[in-house]
Parts: structure tokens; C-alpha cells; sequence
């Protein structure tokens, strides 16, 4: 505040149409000792004015009835306010011609929404203060014309010392301009510095998403010829009961690395946004038994007892399946993960009047009162009882709030401390409300969360990638030569014929040769990638006929784009799910050419 001090408090006018905007001003501007008055339009901001002074008016720009420009034209256009000081607030980004229509109607100075608190102050400071000095000149020039009435009243001798006692307070009000200059530039320096610092982070941001997606892609291309070998290893028998059990680690812990590589990409999905859902009605069952059947590895690994308590068929929601499995997966795991082996965990889906509540109950380490608010934060992990932290990047708690919240719904944990046990309740729309709330029945599982064919009493079974199919004639082009050569070895013990290669020119050679149903296409490889050797292949008349298959480590929405326009008909990220392969070669039309079968496969580098 001024070192020249004022009888009342300065006042400041604060002109939003939204009280919670109002409500943010005056936390923000709180500390500065102000008289703070609130006015909820452009109407009622000039009735204010009509009955007292301000020394700043900050005046939203976007308002129902009169906008912000407009009050500002009317506000200045009063004699009595023409040099009142405005400042625009703005939630939309506002080009060069819109900021020199505000300068001209009076605008001082503009701040964005989100606001800065530390800018808003500092700002509004620096006109109070001016406002300050501009009173206390005012005062002592009105204090200078009464000395001088009274000066010419008694003496003529004392104009001289009155005189002097004007310059020096004219050198005093000098030194008061040049220190208000000061603060002015130092306030543009802030300005520009902080504009500066803005961009940086923007910039840190784009270049954390790139190389989280490349981080990805990278890690997806060890991936997926490990899958694939895997998934050779258990179409062999195997007698060795530790090879067994070292086939069955394997596949778990790649299963956990592929999660792991998705949630690193959720994280940047999450921090901007962008995630997108695809939505339709989906039984409640349904997405219970995928997400169960997710997390089954990881219950059989700790030995989990699993109960499930569902609604009778027919109960529905609407939503993205795939994101609302990936919730109830979250949820479930985290339970699995806080809980200490040969622990029990339940699942409890209820039927409201308007809503689904589905309740995760676990007897694990629980969770302190004071990390409870923070359970759904990014990054936020618990402690355990042994002073260690669970492992993982501590974002599927928030991606779970994130998803739920996008349908509807909400999520909410509970525990009653230390060693007790959680509680996490997921409540989604109901799709209708004329379901029956209390038909539930229980299926418990006996002992260890079910696996192999186990899991048949409550998940769909896996569809075996060695069973009987129609043969298909395939290609496969991919530069990495361990995920070439094992994918096509699981596709010719599948009964497929098999062509490979090893860059884009020679797929797209390979392709024309043989003309086979499907192309599975890397879309990294030398030569041509495999956008070009898609598009190619659909110039052509024979290429019309081929199902063309993106088979990449590249997964997000605009690779997905991408590859459509090139003439892709699927896109599928590595490690590829085999299942998920099998069934699209399933439901293609049978064709004379499918006829070609065996296990005999053509090597093309």
C-alpha cells in the first residue's frame, strides 16, 4: 500500500457475472486492505460508479447483456470516469485487434483466466498506488490554492516562501514519478519473464508427450516378439514343470510392463485432457468379468481370495467399455497390490434408484486419515507397514477418478486406518431406472483368485490361439527380424500360409506377388514405411481386396488417424494380443484364396 495515506479505504470494483470468479478476486486481492466492491454486470458496475470513486475497476470482458467492452466505452465516456483505470479480465485468448480495441476504450493493462494471483496483486497494486499519489497531489494542490488565497489575504512578503515550499514539493512529486516509472518497467519485466516462463513450460510439455509416445513406441517393439515367443511357448508341451512356472513369469510380468507402458501414456493423456471415450450401452457383467479377468495374474501371483457379488443379467450402463473395464481393473489391482498375500478381496455391485455402485473391499495395509484426500492424486503412493512404497507410477487411482468422472460418476475410498483394510466405491448412471435393486447373487471363488480354466466361472474364456480356424494367406513386414520371425511362426502353427519381409519394398513386392488376404504392416520400417506401402497397395486393383493391419508401437489417437487415411482397416499396438488377432482373421469373408493353408511359410528380406 501507498506511504501516503488516504482517510477510507481505496476501493476497487470487481465487474464478473460469475460469483465464483467474484469470490476468487476478493481471496486474491484480500491482503491489499482494499474496500472490495462486487458487481455482477455492466448495468449495475455504472450504478456504482454514479455514487462513488474508484480507483480501479477490473471488468470481465465476457458478461451477458453488455460485455466488458462496452461498459468500458460507457464507463469512459463519463467525464467524471474518463481516467479511471480498467482492467480487462479474459477467459478466451484474445488477438492483437481485440487488445488495441480494449486500450482504446480505456484498458490499462489484461489478465487471463486462470488468473495468477501474484500478477493480479501486483497489478492492482501499482494503480492503487497511483490512485494513492494522484489524491495526495490532488489534496495538496487544493491545500496550495488555500494558502495562497491566504497568503494574498495577509502578505505579500511570504509568496516567496510559499513558492519555495511549491518547488519543493514539485521535486518531490518528480522523484514520486520517476519511482512510479521505475515500477512500471519492473512491472513489464515481470510481465515478459513470467510470458517467457509460460512458453518454456508449454514447450517442456510437448516435449514430455513426445517423448513419453516414443518412450512407448520404444519399449512396445522388445515387447512384442516377446509376447509372441511366449505365446509359442505355450502352444509346445513343455515336461519340465519349472520351465512351466518360469513361461507362466514371464507372461505375467510382460503383461505388467505392457500396463505399464499404457499408463505412461495415460499420464500425459490425463495432464491434457485427452483423453476420448467411445460410449455405448454395455452390461454391467460384462465389463465386471474383462476387468476381473485382467486382473487375474496378478491375484493368482499373491494368491488372492476373490468374491463377486453381481446384479442378475441385464443391467446396463453407458459408457466406453474399454475405459470402464480399465477402471474397475484399476481398482481391483490396487487392492491386490495393498494387500498381503493370501489376502481377501470383494467385489460388490449394487443396484440403486438412479445409480450402479460397485464396491472393492479389501483386508490390506488401509490407508492413513491424513493420505486419504490424496489417494486420487497423480503420483501418490502408500506406504506399507514396512516402511516401503508399493511399486508402480502412482497414476491408476487418478486415471480411475479421471474416467469415472468423464461418465457421470464419481469415486470415493474409506478406511478405518492402518492395517483395516480399504474400501473403494465406484457409482455410474444407471442406463434404466426400472431395474430391480435387490436381485443379486453371489459368486464367491474357492481359495486362490481363479486362473487357467478356473477363470471359466467367471470370465468369458480365452478364445485359443490354436484353435481350429479357416486358413488365411498372410503377410507380414516388420524390420525387427525377432518379432517377424516369431509372429509368423504362431500364425503357421495356426495353420496360416505365411509370406514375409523385412522392409517396405519388398512387402509391397510380396504383395503384388502373392496377393494375400491380410497384411500385417509395421508401420516403422526402411524404404517405404508403412503408411506408403499401404497407400500403394490401394492404388492398386488387386490391393481393394487385401485387409491391411497397422502393427505398431505407435497407439494414440492421431497414429490411429493416421493409419485409416493411409487405407488401413485395423490398427493394433505391440506387444500384439493374440487373441485379438485371431478373431479379426475370424470374422473375415471366406474366400476362394483361403484355401491355401498348411505350415509352410516364404521368407522375403
Amino acid at each position: 500500500m501507498s506511504e501516503i495515506e488516504i482517510e477510507d479505504k481505496v476501493s476497487i470494483l470487481l465487474v464478473d457475472d460469475q460469483p465464483q470468479r467474484l469470490i476468487s478476486y476478493r481471496a486474491i486481492l484480500a491482503d491489499l486492505d482494499l474496500d472490495l466492491v462486487c458487481a455482477r454486470s455492466g448495468r449495475e458496475a455504472l450504478e456504482l460508479l454514479m455514487d462513488r470513486e474508484f480507483a480501479v475497476v477490473l471488468l470481465d470482458v465476457s458478461m451477458p447483456d453488455m460485455d466488458g467492452f462496452e461498459a468500458a466505452k460507457l464507463i469512459h465516456e463519463h467525464p467524471r470516469f474518463e481516467k479511471t483505470p480498467i482492467i480487462f479480465v479474459t477467459g478466451v485468448h484474445l488477438d492483437d485487434l481485440d487488445r488495441l480495441k480494449g486500450y482504446s476504450l480505456g484498458a490499462v493493462d489484461y489478465v487471463s483466466v486462470p488468473i495468477v494471483p501474484e500478477i493480479l496483486r501486483s497489478k492492482v497494486s501499482v494503480l492503487v498506488e497511483l490512485y494513492c499519489k494522484r489524491k495526495a497531489l490532488q489534496r495538496a494542490n487544493d491545500e496550495l490554492a488555500r494558502a495562497n488565497a491566504r497568503l494574498s489575504e495577509a502578505n505579500i512578503a511570504l509568496q516567496e516562501e510559499k513558492t519555495r515550499e511549491l518547488e519543493v514539493f514539485n521535486r518531490s512529486l518528480q522523484r514520486a514519478n520517476i519511482e512510479l516509472e521505475a515500477a512500471n518497467r519492473s512491472l513489464q519485466s515481470e510481465i515478459a519473464e513470467r510470458t517467457r516462463a509460460e512458453q518454456a513450460l508449454k514447450q517442456a510439455d510437448r516435449h514430455k508427450d513426445e517423448f513419453l509416445a516414443m518412450l512407448a513406441h520404444e519399449l512396445r517393439n522388445p515387447l512384442a516378439p516377446i509376447h509372441s515367443a511366449v505365446e509359442l511357448i505355450r502352444m509346445r508341451p513343455l515336461d519340465d514343470p519349472q520351465l512351466n512356472w518360469a513361461r507362466d513369469v514371464i507372461a505375467r510380468q510382460l503383461t505388467s510392463l505392457t500396463r505399464l507402458v499404457d499408463d505412461l501414456l495415460d499420464v500425459s493423456r490425463i495432464t491434457r485432457g485427452k483423453i476420448n471415450l467411445t460410449r455405448q450401452v454395455v452390461e454391467l457383467e460384462g465389463l465386471i468379468s474383462r476387468a476381473v479377468e485382467t486382473v487375474h495374474p496378478l491375484f493368482d501371483e499373491h494368491n488372492h481370495q476373490l468374491t463377486l457379488e453381481l446384479p442378475e443379467p441385464g443391467v446396463k450402463v453407458f459408457g466406453d467399455p474399454t475405459r470402464l473395464t480399465q477402471a474397475i481393473a484399476n481398482v481391483l489391482g490396487n487392492a491386490a497390490k495393498y494387500t498381503d498375500k493370501g489376502g481377501q478381496i470383494s467385489l460388490v455391485a449394487a443396484i440403486g434408484e438412479t445409480d450402479v455402485l460397485i464396491r472393492v473391499r479389501d483386508n490390506g495395509i488401509g490407508i492413513r486419515p491424513d493420505m486419504l484426500p490424496h489417494v486420487f492424486e497423480l503420483f501418490t503412493q502408500l506406504d506399507r507397514t514396512d516402511g516401503r512404497t508399493q511399486g508402480g507410477l502412482g497414476i491408476g487411482l487418478a486415471l480411475v477418478q479421471r474416467l469415472v468422472q468423464m461418465h457421470g460418476g464419481e469415486v470415493s475410498a474409506t478406511s478405518d486406518g492402518p492395517g483395516k483394510g480399504s474400501e473403494f466405491v465406484i457409482r455410474l448412471p444407471l442406463l434404466h431406472e426400472d431395474l430391480e435393486s435387490d436381485s443379486v447373487k453371489t459368486k464367491p471363488t474357492s481359495g486362490p483368485a481363479p486362473s487357467g480354466s478356473d477363470v471359466a466361472s467367471v470370465v468369458a474364456p480365452l478364445v485359443s490361439a490354436g484353435a481350429a480356424r479357416m486358413a488365411r494367406r498372410i503377410l507380414i513386414a516388420d524390420d525387427n527380424n525377432d518379432a517377424l520371425e516369431s509372429l509368423a511362426t504362431l500364425l503357421q502353427l495356426s495353420g496360416h500360409e505365411v509370406f514375409t519381409a523385412t522392409n517396405g519394398g519388398t512387402a509391397l513386392q510380396s504383395a503384388e506377388r502373392h496377393q494375400p488376404e491380410v497384411a500385417l504392416l509395421d508401420i516403422g520400417m526402411p524404404m517405404l514405411d508403412g503408411y506408403e506401402v499401404a497407400k500403394r497397395i490401394r492404388s492398386q486393383p488387386w490391393g481393394q481386396r487385401i485387409t491391411l493391419v497397422a502393427l505398431t508401437g505407435w497407439g494414440q489417437d492421431s497414429d490411429r488417424r493416421r493409419s485409416r487415411e493411409a487405407g488401413f482397416d485395423s490398427h493394433l499396438v505391440k506387444p500384439l494380443d493374440l487373441e485379438t488377432l485371431t478373431d479379426l482373421l475370424a470374422r473375415l469373408p471366406s474366400t476362394s484364396g483361403s484355401a491355401h493353408g498348411g505350415l509352410s511359410a516364404v521368407n522375403e528380406a
